[in-house]
């Protein structure tokens, strides 16, 4: 009997009819611009509020069978770091701010790369040939709750990317951390351990 597993796990807002146009895959190369704002919530030059409503995340979708998965280890294409632009918001009084909030957003973006190369090294590492289908579920629970303070404190101490500096320090630290974390690249394929 073939059985079918199949798994969805989101971090950011649902996932509903996404166009492709509408998503951007983390690759490394590309930087988030103002224009991937699309929101009709994005305002700039309008009052003197600022803020940022991103849909910057990462989501872990497999399909397969019961069999296919016990001798599966490497799921690293399966997790997804993704940015929604339709559904993406930056709302700054001018447009110096703007560049500002933008820069967290791209720090931003970076640090939900970072999470999803975590949870893809901590699943390579603790999937076992007899794992059930939610073997995953405490190491994801474990990196979501890191990364949502991680998140919060960088908002705070950076005041959204107002405090260029800081931004610019901890920008750093998280493409260093997603450098040493290389094997875990959506496309790769992590070295088998030397037994």
């Amino acid at each position: 009997m073939r059985r079918t597993l199949f798994l969805a796990v989101c971090t950011a807002a649902g996932f509903g009819g996404l166009a492709a146009q509408d998503v951007i895959e983390w690759d490394g190369t590309y930087q988030l611009e103002l224009t991937d704002f699309r929101s009709p919530a994005t305002r700039i030059g309008e009052g003197n509020l600022y803020s940022l409503q991103s849909t910057a995340g990462f989501d872990f979708l497999f399909h397969m069978s019961q069999g296919e998965f016990m001798f599966t280890k490497n799921f690293n294409s399966k997790v997804s770091c993704t940015f929604r632009r339709e559904a993406s918001a930056l709302v700054a009084p001018d447009s110096t701010i703007a560049r500002q909030v933008l820069a967290f957003a791209r720090y931003e973006f970076d640090l939900y790369e970072l999470y999803a190369r975590k949870f893809r090294k901590r699943i390579y590492e603790e999937k076992g040939a007899f794992s059930d289908a939610s073997f995953f579920r405490p190491a994801y629970d474990e990196l979501q709750r890191e990364l949502v303070t991680r998140h919060s404190l960088a908002a705070s101490d950076t005041d959204l990317g107002r405090n260029e500096v800081m931004l610019q320090e901890r920008h750093a630290a998280v493409l260093a951390e997603i450098a040493v974390l290389n094997d875990f690249c959506k496309a790769c394929k992590p070295p088998k351990k030397a037994r």
